[in-house]
């Protein structure tokens, strides 16, 4: 390759034309994070000028072309920009808002000095004029404005071809999506006008000084490839300046440049399978903790844990996906790769989807709410394997069963990772089968790891404090869901299949502030201190007197499962800490949930009721969440 210092002038003025590969990505710079620093050059290098400063050049960083081999005489020479987009874009339109600034001040007898770098001459021995005219021809997804905002004459005309985007008073709307190159050609020329229009100077001094600071004072580092050159490694030690790369820019730029070598056709490849891959559906930022990243990006990581069978570096993951395809021979084609990417991401988005009927998809709404998302990878190698939907069911629900159980029995999800990564070993070198999975499941020993028994379970369903406690919100309304899809499935009833009860609130029978209308056994009323001290004797391991374990056996029983339901929301809020009875007449008029339809015939509701509900509702869990044994 050779490299060699280009002014603006020199860089554009020849009859060429640098093409945007048309898988790359967008054009992304903005007034915030890059037009207003680039302006702030221009015009510091303007007004050098018209101090009679000697001026100096600004370097504005390098750019790699691969010049394009031509096969006619007809046509204008092109090159693909290979690193640089987004710099090259912007010159043009400041070139174009220089443009519009001169008609704009009565000086159109000077764009003949900058038009030169705008538009390609000779159209008569062009193929495609349409095309060839302009100097820099963008990405498909920034041509129609491209070539709407550079063929104005004028700024008013800005207004005519984009309406929409003005206020009544000509003004560029605030807090409205522009065209970037609206928004672009509206600020620098605003600017630029400003700035001929400046005292002190001629205004044809003002323009000239303008002109010369962006043509002659801008400069930039051309490094043009030649034969045998390595577009891709020159691409990936040059990427990160100006707006920051994802992983997915670098992996797509990847694919498509390998592609070539590949002898595919690239734009056939992009159109056919790569294109989904660019809908805002996998764009947009997905959380994992505290980390933000688009959708792509975890689709792509997961993919890899799965096939690589190990932990995949996020941070990294664009080597690692470099690595991954390329290191059996021979490497995996482009057209391989997308096949691999498209084939998990029918998958992963039935699995992070809310309506979908597979059996990948009902996994992912049960297990939503348990945020395990390094369940993943092990749940998409399940489901791109070959086998029937009922040994894919079969496997989902072990997994499920075994998320569900560890977390109502009060064992850590810390170790999750390495446990769910080792299954997926234990997979991959064996079968992807529902008889091997329980063999791994039950095989996991330790506090860290272990698949809770049916007694353990249960018990954790009677006696443990769930809510508040063990389960957050969205888990314990989980589960209380899917027991009450269980009671109906053990029943005759009208409605088998569960509504989304998303909105329900979950109710405490008991209310945990209990004190007012809910006297003990003994018939005796406490107080919300006298409660308090009694759990500040417990925790002292002080002995208790009788009616005080009375209390301590109360509040024990009020966060199990035996004493949780869910209830319309207006309902449980107009209820409050109502004593049993106007809690149940509320049910009789409000629910049909079989959570609750047998608490209608109930008079009274102690810790007795609570133990027995929660042993009826524990032997239901047993069944919603199995464990082979």
């Amino acid at each position: 390759m050779k490299s060699e210092p280009l002014t603006v002038n020199q860089l554009f003025q020849n009859r060429r034309q640098y093409c945007v590969p048309f898988y790359q990505r967008a054009y992304v710079w903005t007034l915030r994070d890059q037009w207003s620093a680039l302006l702030e050059d221009i015009i510091d290098k303007a007004e050098s000028r018209l101090s009679k400063t000697k001026p100096t050049p600004h370097f504005l960083g390098a750019i790699v072309l691969e010049p394009q081999s031509k096969d006619s005489l007809l046509g204008v020479d092109t090159s693909h920009i290979i690193d640089g987009q987004q710099r090259l874009t912007t010159l043009q339109y400041v070139l174009a808002s220089i443009r519009l600034a001169l008609r704009a001040t009565g000086l159109s007898g000077l764009e003949k000095i900058v038009l030169p770098c705008l538009r390609n001459i000779n159209e008569e021995t062009m193929r495609n004029v349409d095309v060839e005219r302009f100097k820099l021809w963008p990405t498909f997804r920034d041509q129609k404005d491209f070539i709407k905002s550079l063929n104005v004459d004028s700024v008013e005309a800005l207004r005519e071809v984009y309406p929409e985007n003005f206020t009544q008073h000509g003004t560029l709307r605030k807090y409205f999506s522009h065209p970037p190159s609206l928004e672009a050609l509206w600020f620098f020329s605003d600017a630029f006008i400003q700035f001929i229009n400046a005292e002190g100077h001629p205004v044809a001094s003002n323009a000239e000084a303008l002109i010369n600071a962006v043509l002659t004072d801008l400069k930039m580092i051309n490094i043009t490839l030649e034969e045998g050159d390595d577009a891709q490694i020159i691409f990936e030690t040059l990427n990160g300046r100006g707006a920051e790369l994802h992983a997915t820019d670098l992996i797509r730029n990847y694919i498509f440049m390998r592609a070539v070598s590949d002898d595919i056709d690239a734009a056939m490849l992009y159109e056919n399978d790569w294109k989904p891959f660019e809908d805002p559906y996998w764009t947009e930022n997905q959380r994992r903790g505290r980390i933000y990243k688009p959708r792509l990006e975890w689709l792509i990581h997961a993919t890899l844990q799965a096939e690589k069978r190990s932990e995949v570096d996020l941070s990294r993951l664009y080597n690692e996906f470099r690595d991954f395809v390329t290191k059996d021979m021979p490497a995996r084609r482009a057209d391989q790769q997308v096949a691999l990417l498209t084939r998990y991401a029918n998958q992963y988005k039935e699995l992070i989807g809310d309506s979908g009927t597979t059996p990948v998809a009902r996994f992912g709404r049960r297990i939503a709410a348990y945020d395990v998302t390094t369940i993943h990878p092990l749940a998409l190698l399940i489901s791109v394997t070959d086998i029937s939907d009922t040994e894919k069911t079969i496997m989902f629900n072990d997994l499920v069963s075994y998320v569900v159980r560890r977390a109502v029995c009060g064992l850590t999800p810390k170790n999750y990772n390495n446990i769910f990564m080792a299954v997926l070993r234990h997979l991959a070198k064996t079968a992807v089968s529902s008889i091997e999975l329980r063999y791994s499941l039950k095989n996991l020993n330790g506090e860290a790891s272990r698949w809770p028994t049916d007694s353990e379970f249960l018990n954790a369903c009677i006696t443990a404090q769930l809510y508040p406690g063990r389960l957050d919100t969205p888990k314990m309304r989980m589960m209380l869901t899917e027991l009450e899809g269980e009671l109906r499935r053990q029943v005759k009833t009208e409605e088998p299949d569960v509504p989304k009860l998303s909105s329900l609130d979950i109710d405490h029978l008991m209310p945990q502030q209990w004190f007012s209308h809910w006297p003990l056994e003994n018939g005796q009323s406490v107080t919300d201190t006298e409660a308090s001290a009694v759990a500040q004797i417990v925790l002292a391991g002080a002995e208790l007197t009788p009616d005080q374990e009375l209390v301590r056996k109360r509040q024990q029983v009020i966060a199990t499962l035996g004493n949780l339901t869910l209830l319309n929301l207006s309902v449980n809020r107009s209820l409050q800490h109502s004593d049993f009875l106007k809690k149940r007449d509320a049910f009789l008029a409000h629910t049909s949930l079989r959570l609750n339809v047998p608490l209608t015939v109930k008079d009274r509701w102690d810790e007795e009721q609570i133990l027995s509900r929660g042993a009826l509702l524990g032997n239901a869990a047993l069944k919603m969440w199995p464990r082979a044994d």
